[in-house]
């Protein structure tokens, strides 16, 4: 299931993850669960105690990063996951990174 489909349109989603979100290996969590889905982007902590993504892919992928992302992996306590569509223009990312906290 990790590679692309280029015949499937893509969207950019943006996702800010609100709960115990930081320091229970999230983000290394989401990258390989983004991997596993083929879904590009990247996952960075907030200074505000979220986490941040930006996804890239089909919709049905994100969608199903979006069902893990309101769940976490074990040690999470995630209290929402908001969605928002990234405003055009969004450079098409490759791979899916870590960031740094910004």
């Amino acid at each position: 299931m990790g590679e692309p489909d280029a015949t499937v349109p893509t969207e950019s989603w943006r996702v800010c993850v609100h709960g115990r979100v930081q320091g229970v290996g999230f983000r290394e969590a989401c990258v390989r669960e983004a991997h596993r889905l083929g879904v590009a982007g990247w996952v960075r902590n907030r200074r505000d105690g979220t986490v941040e993504l930006l996804l890239q892919g089909p919709p049905q992928r994100l969608s199903e990063l979006h069902a893990w992302l309101r769940q976490g992996p074990p040690g999470a306590r995630v209290v929402r996951a908001e969605i928002s569509r990234a405003a055009p223009p969004c450079a098409p990312c490759e791979g899916f990174d870590r960031r740094p906290t910004e």
